[in-house]
């Protein structure tokens, strides 16, 4: 299993261990409203919620190629769930590169970000921008199309 699922799978294991508890107790429906919110966040946590990662050279590549601009993300980071869930289906345009699964992604992170690890590092003709306002990317996009 790779690091991305460890947060959504304890989050489900989490809430179905409460959920047993409060369903011995007599309480089966606080169980299943409770496990439901346990799922709700474990999928908001995996990667699933995101478009499909690329690689950072690739993501790269296709930048040049298109204009548009380039996302490094992880799972588990609110700011980059912000970020998706604020460009709505726009979201699918960008190029996302998840660092947790690309060692380039996260050296080219770490260059821009003295060091760490800041998230989302969005890259856009060639320069990195960390954490920027949705709406400030949502231009960017229409710019490249």
């Amino acid at each position: 299993m790779t690091r991305v699922w460890i947060l959504p799978t304890l989050l489900v294991l989490s809430g179905s261990v409460v959920a047993t508890g409060l369903t011995l107790r007599g309480s089966p429906g606080r169980a299943v409203a409770l496990l439901l919110l346990f799922v709700l966040l474990a999928g908001v946590n995996s990667p699933l919620i995101f478009p499909r990662s690329i690689g950072a050279l690739e993501a790269q590549r296709r930048s040049e190629a298109d204009g548009r601009p380039v996302v490094f993300w992880r799972p588990g980071c609110v700011y980059c769930l912000r970020l998706r869930i604020r460009l709505g289906r726009g979201a699918r345009r960008l190029h996302w590169v998840d660092i947790w699964r690309d060692p380039v992604g996260a050296a080219t992170v770490r260059a821009a970000n003295d060091g760490n690890e800041t998230v989302p590092t969005v890259v856009v003709a060639g320069r990195p921008h960390v954490n920027p306002d949705p709406e400030w990317v949502r231009e960017q996009l229409a710019r490249s199309a």
